[in-house]
């Protein structure tokens, strides 16, 4: 049986700066036999097969594989991928320069349960000028984060309460 591998996808656009005109895609699947990787990329659509799972850690092997026509075309041979022990990372560059963005991935409205919008890349057409190139975007299967964002540090001392004061057995915190 085969079955499909979770997909995430997110996007930039430029009418002038064909290297901000690009989409991320990442197919999410960890553990992935580099030896069955098969991935097609033509100007119209994107076709993943592979094999993924791993019995020493008790993930059982499984056949994944999709195909997508996509909106529109891209240019295959400008486009990059990365394979990490956790997923299928891919920068497709788009053909045609727009600002505006594509409303979706594929050619069809068609709503498929795997494939969702990956808002840790996504950004809002109006932002985008503000945010890095394909360059230095592209993600090489590190953890991540939240840069500048520090320690929470735990919550405080209950300082002022005094336990021994209250009474359980105050008659005015009964109600009949």
């Amino acid at each position: 049986m085969t079955f499909h591998p979770e997909v995430l996808w997110a996007q930039r656009s430029s009418e002038t700066d064909e290297k901000k005109n690009f989409l991320y895609v990442t197919v999410n699947l960890p553990d992935i036999k580099p030896e069955t990787l098969k991935y097609d990329l033509t100007p119209t659509t994107l076709s993943f097969k592979a094999t993924a799972g791993n019995a020493a850690k008790g993930l059982e092997e499984r056949d994944y594989e999709f195909e997508l026509p996509l909106f529109e075309e891209v240019v295959p041979e400008e486009s990059k991928q990365n394979l990490t022990s956790r997923h299928f990372a891919l920068v497709l560059r788009k053909k045609e320069k727009k600002a505006e963005y594509w409303p979706r991935l594929t050619k069809e409205k068609v709503k498929f349960p795997w494939l969702k919008t990956d808002f840790s890349k996504w950004v809002d057409e109006d932002e985008q000028d503000e945010k890095a190139d394909a360059e230095e975007d592209f993600d090489l299967g590190g953890m991540g984060g939240m840069p500048g964002m520090g320690g929470m540090g735990g919550m405080g001392g209950m300082g002022g309460m005094d336990f021994d004061a209250v009474s359980l057995n105050n008659s005015s915190f009964l109600t009949n």
